[in-house]
């Protein structure tokens, strides 16, 4: 038979209403009466029933996750950290895969109120304008996590792209290289693919000798990158050192050197952006970016438990540490 609440107030010897204050947390209770039903609770093994509980709470301890594609290993990594960090808080997690469809997003918003999460997490390369409003009319905790596009006045977690960018062309400096050229997917709006281009700009800036060169894409994929390569194959001769804007467009890039009999690093030394598991699985293994996808998943959903605890970050835009892994796709000069 299952244990119940009514069990538990009768070993306890309080009454059930106090059992579920302690459980709910609803009402003061005092620190001895607290600590006696928790280890009456631990002892018996009793589960509060969560439909009842949000009835109470009006909290579902859900929260409501919304990705582009989880065949993405990025995606999957921020889904883990969002997961693995929200059991820790008893809150569970709902996976809606909309593959961009602004209908199917605006579906899923609906599905998710109606389950009354405490919260959402969006995933994907742009935020509509007409899926943020919906969302914000629930008044629930938001975050938006993207590798592509940024939202203004919307709470995110990554690195800083500009930094990161900026860092990763003075280090091919230091090798030697002058002469460096940036391939993305560069829009002229507030993106993340034109925050990497001006860290590239201004490290460049800081050298006379340096030169420019820019080779734009229309979006970031290993066809696009491969593609790429017939352009830079114009340029070579000039240019040493290739900064890619995504590890995706790195990898297409070295396919079609190798195809073209140009040795990545003797020729030409290649970077990527942002750690995917193929980064060292090709060869060579490619000199990248690590943004921490865990961390960004953990970090968000840690700032919606808090926020749903009353807590306010002051923060819009929380930037997490990244790292430069140099690997064999760079040499000196």
């Amino acid at each position: 038979m299952a244990v119940t609440i009514k069990d538990v107030a009768r070993l306890a010897e309080v009454s059930i209403s106090t059992v579920s204050r302690v459980i709910n947390d609803s009402k003061p209770v005092s620190p001895e009466v607290r600590k006696k039903v928790l280890k009456i609770i631990e002892e018996i093994g009793y589960k509060p029933n969560e439909i009842a509980r949000s009835l109470v709470t009006k909290k579902s301890f859900l929260i409501g996750v919304i990705i582009s594609d989880i065949g993405h290993s990025y995606v999957a990594e921020m889904v883990r950290g969002i997961e693995e960090i929200g059991k820790m808080y008893n809150y569970d997690i709902l996976l809606c895969s909309s593959y961009g469809d602004t209908i199917a997003q605006k579906k899923y918003i609906q599905l998710l109120n109606s389950k009354q999460v405490a919260g959402i997490v969006i995933i994907g390369e742009q935020l509509i304008k007409e899926v943020e409003a919906d969302i914000k009319t629930l008044e629930i905790p938001f975050v938006y996590l993207s590798r592509n596009s940024i939202s203004k006045g919307t709470p995110s977690v990554q690195v800083d792209n500009y930094e990161a960018s900026y860092e990763m062309t003075n280090y091919l400096l230091s090798l030697g290289h002058r002469n460096i050229a940036f391939i993305g997917d560069i829009k002229e709006e507030n993106t993340m693919e034109l925050q990497k281009l001006n860290g590239y700009k201004d490290a460049l800036y800081e050298y006379e000798d340096a030169k420019e060169n820019v080779i734009k894409v229309k979006d970031s994929s290993y066809e696009k990158g491969y593609n790429a390569g017939v352009e830079l194959l114009k340029k070579i001769g000039d240019v040493t050192a290739v900064i890619c804007s995504k590890d995706e467009i790195a990898v297409g890039l070295i396919n079609y050197l190798n195809d073209n009999n140009i040795v990545v690093p003797d020729d030409i030394s290649v970077t990527g952006f942002g750690d995917y598991k193929i980064a060292s699985l090709i060869r060579p293994k490619l000199t990248t970016i690590k943004e921490p996808f865990y961390d960004i998943g953990a970090v968000a959903i840690r700032r919606i438990i808090k926020e749903i605890k009353g807590e306010k970050s002051q923060d819009e835009i929380i930037k997490l540490p990244f790292q430069i892994q140099k690997r064999g796709s760079c040499k000196k000069l």
